[in-house]
């Protein structure tokens, strides 16, 4: 990562003479800020993460022991009445309970990485009024059109303008935002399994929402195709996966859903020393300890 010490003359030479005295140090407030939300809601991805990642591997075992029950030898208990029966129902319901914890953990771990985007989105320093205003605001958005909220590129720290920032913070949250996307192809294809009822209640279609308001939280996520009006297909370095085709009520053999759970638990698109990385390179840019 560069982070040689910026150049003076590589701020524009259309950007507007800010008054850096007041500027920056609520400008080293808010990074602070935002780069400790940043690390908190790292924590809470790992916490509801590890949620989802229980209520998936329970949903599979409660559908694999439903699948097999038929031809499982019940030894003593052969003999009892509707044995076969009331274990397949009270599977079933496990079944159900462990659809809605299973959606429960998406929308949780949904949340993090929406205040993700937000935190990654809210680390300009806008002035208010006038541009020599000695009154700051942190926001999306200007209320002064002159300006750019950046300080006129000017180190915030040490060595980086908060564009920089800005891109490190970029690169952190897209990981995550296409872990969530890979996790919601996972989690229809999980969801779809066995019980049709079940499933047909879930709704499972790619172009369907999973719980209410999930399309404005993809939209926050630029998830969400405007043009094509449903979520954005997950991709891989090697190209974008197919429109999923989910059939309520479907079945999977073992050896499949291992490897969703192997998936799922891998994280296969956050790497743990990259953010481990950023942590300490950011944290030794503004002196403070980020974990």
């Amino acid at each position: 990562m560069d982070s040689q010490t910026p150049s003076s003359s590589s701020a524009s030479s259309s950007s507007p003479v800010v008054n850096i005295r007041p500027w920056r140090p609520a400008a080293q407030r808010n990074l602070r800020n935002q780069w400790s939300k940043l690390a908190s809601l790292w924590h809470d991805w790992l916490s509801s993460s590890s949620s989802a990642r229980s209520h998936a591997t329970a949903l599979v075992n409660s559908y694999l022991s439903q699948k097999y029950l038929d031809a499982m030898e019940l030894g003593v208990l052969s003999d009892m009445p509707g044995i076969r029966r009331n274990a397949s129902l009270k599977l079933s319901k496990q079944q159900e309970v462990h659809h809605n914890k299973l959606v429960s953990s998406y929308k949780d771990m949904m949340a993090v990485v929406t205040g993700m985007v937000n935190a990654s989105r809210s680390m300009r320093c806008y002035l208010k009024g006038t541009t020599n205003s000695p009154l700051t605001q942190f926001s999306h958005f200007a209320q002064n059109q002159n300006d750019p909220g950046d300080g006129g590129e000017v180190p915030v720290f040490a060595f980086w303008p908060i564009s920089l920032f800005e891109k490190v913070a970029d690169d952190f949250v897209q990981m995550f935002i296409s872990e969530l996307n890979l996790k919601r192809l996972l989690l229809i294809e999980l969801l779809s399994l066995g019980d049709e009822r079940i499933s047909e209640i879930n709704s499972l279609r790619w172009s369907g929402e999973l719980y209410p308001g999930e399309f404005d939280d993809l939209r926050t996520c630029n998830l969400y195709s405007k043009g094509d009006c449903k979520p954005v297909l997950p991709s891989l370095k090697k190209g974008k996966v197919e429109n999923p085709s989910v059939q309520p009520g479907h079945q999977q053999d073992r050896d499949v859903l291992q490897i969703y759970l192997t998936t799922w638990i891998a994280e296969v698109n956050i790497e743990r020393s990259r953010v481990d990385e950023i942590f300490a390179i950011i944290g030794a840019e503004m002196h403070v300890t980020l974990s």
